[in-house]
Parts: structure tokens; C-alpha cells; sequence
């Protein structure tokens, strides 16, 4: 054998000797592993599936149209206590559960005292009841607390004897949550919407409505030990979801509660709605659906899109807008309503001042200004008795009664006439009655949508609740305007009917919807309520819709108030809610003042100077001043994290306002 030969069979050798020996290695180690150390590795298999978690996405804020944070996701926390020390090393374990439990029991009079005052509603003797029986159990995830703690109480606990430890150390292990929570209280709850407590889904409103896009996508993470370390590792990040710009003005939404709580008192009123609409946009401004509870006025449910009601004298005008439409009849044409009360198909139809003897000879312009149910019933019975089918049409054609298409309400129910004797659905009276607002059913968003279309020149568009997604501060998609119908009615009947409303208010019936320093133009409303299968001489719902300034419309606005008893006047009582709300909205001075609408934690901030809006400009805000919300909202923004010291509004900031911002970066606030 050569030379040759022999160092290549002496290289086989010493190779398959190292590969032998590592193999010996490898093998030694797994029995090592599995008879040395297998309880250990158990206790972390077992440790690493129970850490195995969903990480919940940071559900988006609900953002109103002027900038202030409707809803928002804030951090809480639970409170748990990692009892057992889990070591591969068994001195090194037992050395470190030595001192954690040593500790525990020179301390826990002073961590139980310490967590009494930071969770009154706890004695001292149940912490450390709590605490002693989480370590009786040797739980590794012991809630110290039942309930969930804030940042600030997170903090207090971090500074307790022993809490005050690195988790491997101490055993300390709060787990962070994200929660929902609304910095203006109750305002626009029904139309901002819930979550549920038990699952966090959404339940209601734009919480429900536009869930997908508020909700993210939820990560998944697990928790190890790596070299004496609590470690985590994500499987999948979190995708936070993105905020949405809601319509809402939190100011106009204030003003509007206040003057329908205020009135619904004065009246003992049992409901109220009020709803406030952008002439050119469609935008719902604000929306209110007030119940009266045993301790005052509540937002139970959403009446303003949910609740089919007749709508009574407000559906008039579309009435005649269909006649006006068809050359049925003038704004002069001449109809008797003689005494106040008259037989329509032998059943008696009656004016609201038949006591005092009618009205006598009106025209069309005088029927609705004095809102006469005989004038406009006989119009219209007269001009499509033989053809209700084509009145119900010209009411669709102008946009009464179709549905909205909107993420979320009641659709309205005006019905087609079905005359066969024998399976039909209509009456001798049931054009008349349904005339002048009953044998229909119709939410209030869908009857101040149709009033904004008069205000609008004839354009039908859509109410719109949402404007724009957002992620981090930026704009991903807009919302936009949509048009239903570019032309509900022809120039001339638009002209009449515009003319026709505005002397309901300036000589009629709506006077008390009026403004000294501009024109409104509206149609007041009062219909009887049917309870229990018939209509109850007690129960009125009484409106009154609208728009205003007359010559060039902003806004449109329906205010509905449900009440028992006399007086029920639509004009009388509807018309000074509608009057005031428009005098503030269109007042700018008043209407940018809303901060007793915020909560003890939240400072409504009218108009951002440029220091407080320089997150735009790469510099840190001012945040001086601002509730806990606010501030964080506005820093957040910028890509700052925030460290809150106190409770109240901000009083220092550590990093000034102004400087050059480098996202990432805390910055620590102090309230007070």
C-alpha cells in the first residue's frame, strides 16, 4: 500500500471518529435531557403551551369630524404573580425560590397594605389571603387582583416591595390589555356603538359597522426562558387596526343633547331625536336618541335610524310635492276645508282647530302653513283616488320611502297600493290618511334626508357617518360623497316647495323654529301614536323638520319628541330645540366651546395652535393642558411613546414643545 494510500484510510479514520464521537454527544445529551431532566422540561413544554397566546391588535380610534378622539383602545392591565421558580439548574432553582419565597414572607404585609391603597375596594387581609393562597397553589399566572388595573395603578404596584423585581427575579408578570373606552362619556354612544363585554366583538353601531377595519388582525406570540430570561417570541406580529374619521362634530353633537334633554324635561317627554345633517355632503353631524329612564334622559336605543314611526305632518310635504309634480295643483290652488272637520270616506278627518271652526278656504301655500290635515287629504284623495299606485310612485320617484342603502338602520315602509277586493292591502281611506303621514312607517334619518334634498337644489345624496380610514395619522382611503339621486322633482316644483316651507316658518305654523338673524325654511308635525293595535287620544309624536339659512343651506335637521298628554304641538315644541340648535351651530363663537362635554380625564381643545399641531411639521406638540386622552392621542400621532406620571391634566411635558422630533422616542407627562 503506498504512502498515498495510507494517509487517505488514516483521514477516513479520524473522520469517522469525529463523527462517532459527536453522534456519542448527542445521544448522551437526550438521555441526559430525558432521564436527568425531565421534570424540568416538562414544567417548560408545559409552560411554553399555556404562553402560547393570541396577542390582541390595538383596536383603531373613532375619530370625530373636528379632530377629538370619540373612542379610543387605552392600555390596562392584569395583575399576575409567577409563584414557582422553574430552573434547569436545581441549586440555581432552588437558591432563586429560597429568596422569592423568603422575601415574600418579609413583605407581605407590606405588598397587601401597598395594594389596598392603590384598590380600596379590597381589604388588606383579602391580599394577603389572595396572595398566600396563590402560593399555596404554586400557580404560576395568580391574578393578585380581580379586576383590571390602570397605567398609573400598574406603575404604584411596580413600586411594592418584591413587585418591584424583574419578573424571573420577583415573579411579578402583569399582562397589558387593550380596552375601549369613551373620553366624552355618553355622548353619541348609540351612534358610536359597543363592544361586548364578555368577547370584545363588536355589537352596535360604527363599533359594528365598520369592525373590519377597527378591529385588526390579532398576532401570535410565545413566552420561553432563554438563559435564566423570560423571553418572547412572535410567531406573527399584531396587525393594530386603522382609525376611522367619523362624521360626528363632538361640539354640534353637545349642543344638540343639551337642547332636546333640556326640552324632553320641560315637557316630561318619554323620546327625543334630534339628527343635524351637511346640506352639501350628507354628513351627519349629530344624532340623538334620547329615553327617559327612572333617573333622567338616557341613549337606550338608536331611534334616529331604528325607529319606524308615521311621521305625521312632516311627510305633507312630500305629499304635495308628488301633486305639484304631476300639474295636479298649484301653490294657488283653492281647496275647502271647511269647519275643521270632514267626512272622507265616512270616516271624519279633522283639522287641529276644528274646535274653533277650521280654516275655511285656503290654497296649497296656506294648507301647509297652517298645516291642514282636511286640505291636503282632499288634494290629494281627489287628484289619485283612482290611482294611489301612482301617488305611492311619485313619492318613490322623489326619494320618500326608498331605502338609504346605510351600513346600518331601518329601512321605510311605504307601501304600494294592492286594490284586488279580495287579497289587497288598501282602503277606501288609506290614501287620504297616508297623505297627511300615517298608514306609513319611516325612520327620522330617512325624512330629514329628503328634507336635505329640497335644501340641496333637488340632489338626493346619501347620509354619510364615516369620512376617512386613517393609519398612524395618515389617510388610506376617504369615504366619499355619494348622490342617490342627482334630480328628485323638476326646477319649478323645487321653487314652489322651497317658497312653500320657508313661509311655514316666517307665517305659519313653524315661527317657533325661527332665527332673528337668518331665514329657515321647515314643516312642523303631530301625529297621534298607535299603542296596543289602535291610535291612543293621549299619545302624540310631535317633529319638526328642516333646513337652514334659507337663501344657502348648511344644514339640515329633524327633532322628534314622543310624549303623552296635551299640549302636543310639533311648531310649539319641536321648533324652539330646532331654533336653538341652529342659532349656536351657525353662532361660530359659541359653538367651538364644548369642554364641559369631556369627562374629569379629557379637555376638549377648540382650536389647536400651531405648537399643538406641529406633529404635522416633525416637531413635538403642546400637549399643556390637555387630558390624559387628548395628550396621548396627539403624541401618539407624532410617533411618540408616553409615560403618564399623575392624574388630571398635563402640567410638564419632558420633552418641549417644539423640539425636533425623532419618532420612538418617550416622553414622559406629568397631570395633575
Amino acid at each position: 500500500m503506498t504512502n498515498k494510500n495510507n494517509k487517505a484510510v488514516k483521514r477516513f479514520r479520524l473522520i469517522s471518529f469525529a463523527i462517532g464521537a459527536i453522534g456519542i454527544y448527542i445521544i448522551g445529551t437526550a438521555l441526559n435531557t430525558m432521564l436527568f431532566h425531565a421534570d424540568y422540561w416538562r414544567q417548560v413544554s408545559k409552560r411554553f403551551v399555556s404562553d402560547s397566546l393570541s396577542v390582541e391588535a390595538t383596536r383603531g380610534n373613532i375619530i370625530s369630524a373636528d379632530g377629538k378622539v370619540m373612542v379610543a383602545s387605552l392600555p390596562q392591565y392584569r395583575l399576575f404573580m409567577d409563584f414557582v421558580v422553574i430552573d434547569a439548574d436545581e441549586k440555581a432553582r432552588e437558591k432563586a425560590q429560597a429568596w422569592r419565597d423568603s422575601a415574600l414572607n418579609a413583605d407581605i404585609d407590606s405588598i397587601a397594605e401597598g395594594l389596598h391603597e392603590i384598590f380600596p375596594d379590597k381589604s388588606e387581609a383579602w391580599f394577603r389571603k389572595r396572595i398566600l393562597e396563590g402560593r399555596r397553589r404554586g400557580s404560576h399566572a395568580w391574578n393578585l387582583y380581580p379586576g383590571m388595573a390602570t397605567y398609573i395603578q400598574y406603575k404604584q404596584a411596580k413600586e411594592l416591595p418584591l413587585l418591584r423585581e424583574t419578573a424571573f427575579k420577583g415573579g411579578f408578570n402583569p399582562e397589558r390589555v387593550m380596552l375601549r373606552t369613551k373620553p366624552y362619556g355618553s355622548l353619541a354612544s348609540r351612534m358610536l356603538g359597543n363592544l361586548s363585554k364578555d368577547s370584545a366583538k363588536a355589537t352596535s353601531g360604527l363599533e359594528w359597522c365598520y369592525d373590519t377595519i377597527l378591529r385588526g388582525t390579532n398576532g401570535i406570540m410565545h413566552r420561553t426562558k432563554v438563559r435564566n430570561k423570560r423571553v418572547s417570541f412572535f410567531d406573527r406580529e399584531p396587525m393594530h387596526g386603522h382609525d376611522i374619521v367619523c362624521t360626528i362634530d363632538a361640539t354640534m353633537q353637545d349642543i344638540a343633547e343639551k337642547a332636546i334633554r333640556n326640552k324632553l324635561k320641560e315637557v316630561n317627554g318619554e323620546k327625543g331625536v334630534v339628527i343635524l345633517m351637511e346640506v352639501k355632503t350628507g354628513d351627519i353631524k349629530a344624532m340623538v336618541s334620547l329615553s327617559r329612564c327612572a333617573d333622567g334622559y338616557y341613549e337606550t336605543q338608536n331611534d334616529a335610524i331604528n325607529a319606524l314611526w308615521e311621521p305625521g305632518s312632516t311627510f305633507k310635504t312630500g305629499s304635495i310635492m308628488v301633486a305639484l309634480e304631476d300639474k295636479k295643483i298649484t301653490p294657488e290652488t283653492i281647496v275647502e276645508t271647511g269647519s275643521g272637520i270632514y267626512s272622507m270616506h265616512g270616516r271624519p278627518m279633522k283639522d287641529h282647530n276644528w274646535h274653533k271652526g277650521g280654516y275655511g278656504t285656503l290654497n296649497v301655500t296656506d294648507v301647509m302653513k297652517y298645516s291642514s290635515n282636511i286640505g291636503v287629504s282632499r288634494l290629494i284623495d281627489e287628484a289619485y283616488h283612482d290611482q294611489p299606485e301612482k301617488f305611492v310612485q311619485g313619492l318613490y320617484n322623489l326619494g320618500v320611502g326608498i331605502p338609504l342603502g346605510l351600513p346600518m338602520g331601518a329601512n321605510p315602509r311605504v307601501r304600494m297600493p294592492d286594490t284586488n277586493k279580495q287579497t289587497g292591502n288598501w282602503s277606501k281611506t288609506a290614501l287620504a290618511w297616508m297623505s297627511i303621514g300615517y298608514e306609513t312607517q319611516i325612520p327620522p334619518i330617512s325624512t330629514v334626508a329628503f328634507y336635505n334634498a329640497i335644501a340641496n337644489n333637488g340632489k338626493f345624496v346619501r347620509p354619510r357617518f364615516v369620512k376617512a380610514e386613517m393609519e398612524d395619522g395618515e389617510i388610506v382611503r376617504e369615504f366619499p360623497v355619494e348622490v342617490i339621486k342627482e334630480r328628485i322633482c323638476s326646477q319649478q316644483t323645487l321653487r314652489d316647495i322651497q317658497t312653500i316651507l320657508e313661509k311655514v316658518v316666517s307665517e305659519g305654523l313653524g315661527r317657533q323654529a325661527g332665527n332673528k338673524r337668518f331665514k329657515v325654511s321647515g314643516k312642523t308635525g303631530t301625529a297621534q301614536v298607535a299603542e296596543n293595535g289602535s291610535y291612543a287620544s293621549h299619545a302624540y309624536m310631535v317633529s319638526f323638520c328642516g333646513y337652514f339659512p334659507s337663501d344657502d343651506p348648511k344644514y339640515s335637521c329633524i327633532v322628534c319628541i314622543r310624549k303623552h298628554g296635551l299640549p302636543a304641538s310639533g311648531g310649539g315644541q319641536c321648533g324652539p330645540v330646532f331654533s336653538e340648535i341652529s342659532q349656536q351651530v351657525m353662532n361660530q363663537g359659541a359653538y367651538r366651546d364644548a369642554s364641559k362635554a369631556a369627562d374629569s380625564t379629557s379637555v376638549f381643545v377648540p382650536e389647536f395652535s400651531k405648537e399643538r399641531t406641529a406633529a404635522a411639521t416633525g416637531v413635538v406638540p403642546d400637549v399643556a393642558g390637555m387630558g390624559a386622552r387628548d395628550a396621548v392621542y396627539m403624541m401618539e400621532k407624532a410617533g411618540l411613546r408616553v409615560r403618564l406620571q399623575g392624574t388630571g391634566t398635563v402640567r410638564e411635558q419632558s420633552i418641549p414643545a417644539g423640539t425636533k422630533n425623532a419618532k420612538g422616542r418617550t416622553v414622559s407627562l406629568r397631570l395633575q
